[in-house]
């Protein structure tokens, strides 16, 4: 230590008195881990049901003050300090932090410098205004850190929570803080109005009690890290402990994450979840996402675990994409004969089946070979009578006696050639594109050898008609304003040719846009043309088609799907 030439006795002595306080500091403060080892206890606190909501048990176990805590620790530390070695850590249990151990005097030297540095010395950001008058500085991250080091040596902890899983003896000890439990939820704080109470018994299922230490985490740093399959018990705890923000964050990361790639699929049971939680607008993207992907649905492990309702649900839908109407109607017998519904269930899903749709060559087998078809024959053989006359006589004068404007007589998106073409457009934002293909006139097998030709153009940068350009005179010659920024990708679809032989039919257009995420194809939007109009109005409208990495690309290439269907329209009114 250094003093200066006439210092007082007392300046000379501080740096002495500090040392003297930082080795009394050293010899008592052990610390105590954040999460202590599994234990298992014949004596478990019982609750007469196992509601969501956690109770608050009579009975809690004594909990010492931190530093009586602290000096009990410390003898024993002293006792065993040469003695510690890597067979201690059998006794962590699965908690993976390790048994407490004395803290060395370099150690806690360098910790309490780290915290007694000003925040310039370690990290932050600072912001200024134009005029350099105002500056924000921003050390929200030390804050983090400060937290963290609470997370890991508790040694101010004051609430203790007990998490027994399902009816079994184990158990996992949490030493936490009151004051950030009740910030982060209103069930915790409901739970500590007793000022007293210093644990918590809680019980949770299997899945639920394997995430805890992560849900605790949440609440001390703000930030968590789950996989797929560890969404669904996540935000069960969520939902039962009122963190609402992380509620929401799982649910918008489910709606991000139907198209990741998992062993058996997860999109079903997460609507099935949805349903229980009441949240509608998941139930809907992942009926979207199935509707869209069916074709790739139907031949997982996925399509077996729906459930009765979704199937119904899903069967009235027209979006589905699949490759012809006959695929859809194996897939359902196939999941009728390994779930076994309900003759009520099973008479409502067969007759979803759009037969009309089917040719009359595939009905018969059908009514052939089908052992399904045969059992539940009399409760469809109406509409499979319908599905023939519909293919044995032109659609004008079918349309006479029975009304075409229902669901059986609307196409799905089918992928057949018979209905549309594939586009794979190779550096679309390059130049413009254009392609012809041909599709049947009309699902109707009196039209199905009558074709019709198609034109397709694609334009990256098509340009409105507001904004197209235009030209004036100056005293050079004529100058053109072009901004080609407010250009954006268009496609336009036009038959080749004008027929008399379109009558009553209208023709409604479909393009399907492919992408790829983790390896896995899937459908990511689906744009519908009116029957009236050419083009999509907002078509890629959020699509960066310049960048080679663009979600929209497989290889550098736009991968669409264009779809013809066919829709009759009665032009004489139905004889009764």
């Amino acid at each position: 230590m250094f003093c200066s030439k006439s210092p007082s006795k007392m300046s000379c002595l501080l740096p002495f008195a500090t040392l003297i306080f930082l080795s009394a500091i050293a010899e008592g403060g052990s610390s105590r881990p954040f999460i202590s080892q599994p234990e298992t206890s014949s004596d478990i606190p019982t609750q007469k049901d196992n509601s969501d909501v956690p109770a608050v048990p009579k009975d809690t176990t004594t909990w010492e003050t931190p530093l009586a805590e602290e000096e009990k620790n410390t003898k024993v530390a002293n006792k065993k300090e040469m003695v510690y070695n890597d067979d201690d850590e059998s006794h962590s249990g699965s908690s993976g932090i390790p048994s407490p151990e004395v803290t060395s005097w370099n150690t806690l030297r360098h910790k309490m410098a780290g915290r007694r540095s000003p925040p310039w010395a370690r990290r932050g950001t600072m912001y200024l205004n134009g005029d350099n008058s105002v500056a924000t500085i921003n050390h929200s991250s030390i804050l983090i850190d400060h937290l963290q080091d609470l997370l890991q040596n508790s040694n101010s902890s004051n609430i203790m929570l007990k998490v027994y899983t399902g009816n079994s003896d184990e158990v996992k000890v949490f030493h936490t803080h009151h004051l950030l439990l009740t910030l982060q939820s209103d069930v915790f704080e409901d739970l500590l109005l007793n000022q007293s109470v210093t644990t918590l018994i809680l019980r949770e299922t299997s899945e639920c009690a394997a995430l805890f230490e992560k849900l605790i985490r949440y609440l001390y740093c703000g930030e968590i890290t789950i996989l797929l399959n560890q969404v669904v018990p996540m935000h069960k705890l969520a939902s039962k402990y009122h963190v609402t923000a992380l509620q929401q964050g799982i649910t918008e990361y489910m709606s991000q994450h139907l198209a990741s790639e998992s062993p058996r699929g997860h999109v079903v049971s997460w609507y099935h979840y949805s349903l229980r939680i009441e949240d509608k607008d998941l139930q809907e993207r992942c009926k979207q996402f199935l509707a869209w992907n069916m074709s790739t649905v139907i031949h997982s492990e996925e399509w077996q675990t729906i459930s009765d309702d979704l199937m119904i649900a899903l069967l009235q839908r027209s979006d589905l994409v699949v490759e012809n109407e006959l695929e859809i109607y194996y897939a359902v017998e196939e999941w009728i004969k390994k779930n076994h519904p309900d003759i009520m269930v099973t008479e409502t899903v067969l007759k979803s089946i759009r037969y009309t749709m089917i040719s009359p060559q595939h009905l018969f087998h059908i009514q052939k070979q089908s052992s399904v078809m045969n059992e539940h024959y009399s409760s469809i053989h109406n509409l499979l009578f319908l599905a023939f006359q519909f293919h044995s006589t032109t659609p004008l004068l079918f349309a006479k006696y029975f009304d075409v404007n229902c669901s059986l007589f609307i196409p799905r998106n089918y992928l057949s050639s018979s209905w549309g073409s594939q586009w794979v457009i190779n550096n679309p934002a390059r130049d413009d594109r254009s392609t012809s293909f041909q599709t049947q006139l009309g699902p109707s097998n009196y039209d199905a050898s009558k074709k019709v030709t198609w034109n397709a153009l694609f334009s990256p940068r098509w340009l409105p008609v507001s904004l197209r350009p235009s030209y004036s005179y100056s005293g050079y010659g004529a100058v053109q304003a072009l901004n080609p920024e407010d250009g954006r990708p268009r496609i336009i679809i036009t038959p080749a040719t004008n027929s008399v032989s379109f009558a009553g039919v209208n023709f409604q257009k479909t393009i399907l846009v492919r992408v790829k995420r983790d390896g896995r194809s899937y459908v990511k939007h689906v744009y519908d043309i009116h029957q009236s109009t050419e083009e999509i109005g907002n078509f890629l409208l959020q699509a960066d088609l310049q960048k080679r990495s663009s979600e929209y690309l497989i290889d550098n290439s736009l991968y669409l799907h264009i779809i013809i269907k066919p829709i009759y329209q009665s032009l004489i009114k139905a004889i009764k």
